[in-house]
């Protein structure tokens, strides 16, 4: 295994029982503001003190919820996104990339595909897109 990878992982795993508890924060990009997500800072550590090993966001959120101290948590950045103003929500469209979310200090990298959907095809090119990038992280 890649060190750097190997780095990575350990920062979203825990150690002892190689599992993980993730929190998803990525709901803003849909819906738009959420009450409780506002002050990412504050919401960032209370789910890094609860015991959350890794957290997924928008590269947008990345510096507004940047502490600069607390408890470590893994952050995963979210690739793709929709709105619920559009017609069809469920269209996932890639918004990051993976070397981009790499060099925003991405541990990890997620991406949404709706199956079933009438633009499953470009999401399901969009994510094998991702993973050939990712392997190569």
């Amino acid at each position: 295994m890649q060190i750097g990878k190997e780095i990575r992982l350990d920062r979203i795993l825990n150690r002892q029982t190689n599992k993980t508890v993730i929190v998803p924060m990525d709901h803003g990009v849909t819906v738009g503001p959420i009450k409780g997500l506002i002050n990412m800072k504050t919401i960032i550590n209370k789910v890094a003190t609860g015991g959350a090993n890794a957290i997924v966001i928008h590269k947008g959120i990345v510096r507004a919820g940047h502490r600069g101290g607390g408890k470590d948590v893994g952050l995963i950045i979210h690739l793709s996104g929709s709105t619920t103003l559009t017609t069809n929500p469920n269209a996932k469209t890639l918004i990051c990339s993976v070397e981009e979310a790499i060099k925003t200090g991405a541990d990890a990298v997620s991406i949404h595909v709706n199956i079933g959907d009438d633009m499953e095809r470009d999401m399901l090119r969009d994510l094998g897109a991702a993973a050939v990038h990712a392997g190569r992280a």
